[in-house]
């Protein structure tokens, strides 16, 4: 395979685990196999209904079920108009309920997330609210306050940079959320405000960490967040083409950089090729196309004591299989429109070690991969 390496980045690769000014360790997979996997339709939608972009997926193991968060059913002007719907289906993929319909909160969807107590989570980035339900599809709590509509100055948030100060118990953008063992919540703040929140079981805002930029600990986009059975948070940080991973009070652990190489072949979803010049990635895709930038995380289940993540990027088009101390274990998929193919994969759920569900963005459906890892 042919890959697409600068001089910069093949002195990056040369180096497994490095330290940073801070003496945080660095550990950078260079090299991976290729895991076999099929792919195939997860739902199978009632007449009449359709999905839009698939933003997320949550696998509920009480009961085996799934819950999809789309930007589907929208109704409104062509710009703004609002984008989010929370579905329901069966073991089977068919469809259940919908829960939350007509939500004032409901604005441009995010992800969904299923919390210990089988509660649903939906993070919404375009009203920067987090709301739960209970199983019964009551709301229960909510987070964030959104714009209010009757402000004169209403109109799209803002991207500054830097970004204005964070407020407590507020979000800009909100992306995605986890929890640790206690019951405390880890929500990512997001796309204009860079941090993590920490809330507790009741819904008391503790505490939140990080800034805007590229130093340790620092955010550009935070995408994706899961937490392990060890309680270590890791943090999707999109814009800077890594995965951080703290402690539960902020305290940076470890970076975590994935530079597979990648077929000089390899097309983009969408856009043009990003562009590897002697300084690194640079071109009109932006960071958000790079090779290994996290999109979306997922964490498996323990068993046997043993977990792995699964981590997303949306060129080439691949999903990452990883130990918990951040190496690359194999990969899979490309860019495309077919099945086994992927469109801006945006979240994962990963019930477990060989079975995952992937939301896309481009192609207007959830995947269910199955993988056949060699002996």
């Amino acid at each position: 395979m042919k890959a697409i390496l600068s001089s910069a980045a093949m002195l990056l690769f040369a180096v497994p685990l490095v330290a940073t000014a801070q003496t945080v360790p660095t550990v950078i997979s260079t090299s991976a196999p290729e895991i076999p996997f099929d792919g195939a339709d997860a739902l199978q939608l009632p007449p009449n209904m359709y999905l839009g972009e698939v933003a997320g997926v949550a696998f509920n193991p009480k009961d085996s079920h799934l819950w999809v968060f789309q930007r589907g059913a929208t109704t409104g002007p062509a710009y703004g108009a609002a984008a989010a719907q929370m579905l329901e289906f069966d073991q089977t993929g068919k469809f259940v309920r919908e829960i939350g319909k007509g939500l004032y909160a409901w604005s441009y969807a995010h992800n969904v997330r299923i919390d210990p107590k089988g509660n649903i989570w939906a993070i919404d980035k375009g009203s920067d609210m987090v709301i739960r339900f209970n199983p019964a599809g009551k709301v229960t709590m909510v987070f964030g306050r959104k714009p209010e509509a009757s402000d004169e100055a209403a109109h799209p948030m803002e991207h500054p940079k830097p970004p204005l100060p964070a407020v407590d118990g507020q979000f800009r953008q909100v992306t995605d959320m986890a929890w640790d063992s206690k019951g405390n919540g880890y929500i990512s703040d997001g796309y204009v405000n860079s941090r993590v929140a920490k809330v507790g079981p009741d819904g008391k805002w503790l505490k939140s960490w990080g800034s805007y930029g590229k130093a340790p600990g620092q955010f550009d986009t935070l995408h994706s967040i899961q937490v392990d059975a060890k309680d270590q948070v890791y943090v999707a940080d999109r814009g800077n083409r890594r995965i951080q991973v703290f402690d539960t009070e902020g305290k940076l652990l470890k970076i975590i950089q994935i530079n597979i190489p990648y077929s000089n072949d390899a097309q983009p979803a969408i856009g043009n090729k990003p562009v590897l010049d002697a300084d690194g990635f640079n071109g009109p895709a932006q960071a958000t196309q790079y090779p290994g930038a996290p999109w979306a995380l997922c964490i498996t289940p323990l068993v046997n004591g043993r977990q792995v993540m699964y981590v997303a990027d949306a060129y080439p088009g691949r999903v990452y299989k990883m130990d918990m101390d951040g190496h690359v274990l194999g990969w899979f998929g490309q860019s495309g429109k077919q099945w086994k193919q992927f469109g801006w994969i945006h979240e994962i759920a990963c019930p477990s070690e060989n079975t995952l569900y992937v939301g896309e963005l481009l192609n207007w459906r959830l995947q269910k991969l199955t993988l056949h890892p060699k002996s």
